[in-house]
């Protein structure tokens, strides 16, 4: 039965454990119990361990495909050509389109995770962590897997759409707390590709402590760009803000596809972003701390304070 699966909804095997799940009458979570307790304080009981996992063949992914493509038309001379451009995913270069699956791949991930929760009855998911790793022995292949634990607000108001967040029970505790609610875990990223142009390669052999430009400007664009592409997403489903979870940066060379030859070369700069859109449910104002009263131990100076005290009611 499971080959007659066709990728839409859960996979049949998710679908049986759910089930299993939910005529049980019993819940599993990977929470902590300081993360269990900090969850019921401000109301919200796990209702079960979800996840959600695709394995994508990410196709063309080589550099004879153009992915990588530095777009630079000095790239056959050895010496001048001018100052090669920054090839960015978030600007239409090639690797655009390699971006877009591996999105893709993070988002069916994603919509099967939250679809579990939603069967569970659940309002939202909480500590999810989100990997992407090699599908064993198989080569340009990526497994991509999101698991947290599903969980139930008190009462009868029910969110249109369970929310997905990176925070662990305390974290959510304390963002309920203060008025916030999560509403959607994203993934920022972005690939830039640059040139080692004339210059570029002058800097970086120089005897002298100097700065390579253009690799400064790789870096600096291609995570702009990442947190461009996480902002473009934050505001989908109304969210007010994102709280980062982590950030990566990747960088490594190669030869250039359009050199001709191997003594060209490119470097590939991918940044990833992990958050949470947040939004705020409450526009109440904070009332400002306490003052705390503190009780002197000498039974004549508590006698003098009691007295001042009184006299200045008065």
């Amino acid at each position: 039965m499971s080959g007659e699966w066709t990728g839409a909804g859960l996979p049949p095997v998710a679908a049986a454990r759910i089930a299993e799940v939910r005529s049980s009458g019993t819940w599993s979570s990977a929470l902590s119990t300081g993360e269990f307790t900090a969850l019921r304080a401000v109301g919200f009981e796990p209702v079960g361990q979800v996840m959600g996992s695709a394995v994508y063949h990410v196709g063309r992914s080589g550099r004879y495909w153009g992915y990588h493509d530095c777009l630079y038309a000095g790239a056959r001379y050895t010496f001048g050509g001018g100052a090669a451009p920054l090839a960015l995913s978030g600007q239409g270069a090639p690797s655009a389109g390699l971006v877009q699956v591996l999105d893709q791949a993070r988002r069916s991930a994603l919509e099967r995770m939250t679809a579990e929760c939603s069967v569970l009855g659940g309002d939202g998911v909480v500590a999810a962590q989100l990997t992407v790793a090699p599908f064993v022995a198989q080569p340009n292949c990526l497994e991509f897997k999101v698991i947290g634990t599903a969980v139930r607000a008190a009462g009868t108001v029910r969110a249109p759409q369970p929310f997905t967040c990176h925070l662990d029970g305390q974290g959510f505790a304390k963002l309920v707390s203060a008025g916030w609610v999560p509403v959607e875990l994203l993934y920022g990223m972005s690939v830039g590709v640059r040139h080692d142009d004339y210059t570029t390669r002058a800097q970086a052999r120089s005897w002298s402590n100097v700065e390579v430009t253009g690799w400064s400007e790789l870096v600096q664009a291609v995570r702009a760009d990442a947190r461009a592409h996480l902002r473009a997403q934050s505001g989908r489903r109304g969210g007010d803000g994102v709280i980062l979870s982590s950030g990566r940066l990747r960088i490594w060379d190669e030869p250039c596809i359009r050199s001709g030859n191997n003594d060209q070369k490119d470097h590939v700069a991918e940044a990833t972003l992990l958050g949470t859109t947040v939004a705020r449910f409450t526009t109440a104002r904070e009332q400002p701390p306490r003052t705390l009263t503190v009780m002197p131990l000498d039974p004549e100076r508590r006698r003098r304070t009691t007295r001042r005290t009184a006299t200045d009611m008065r």
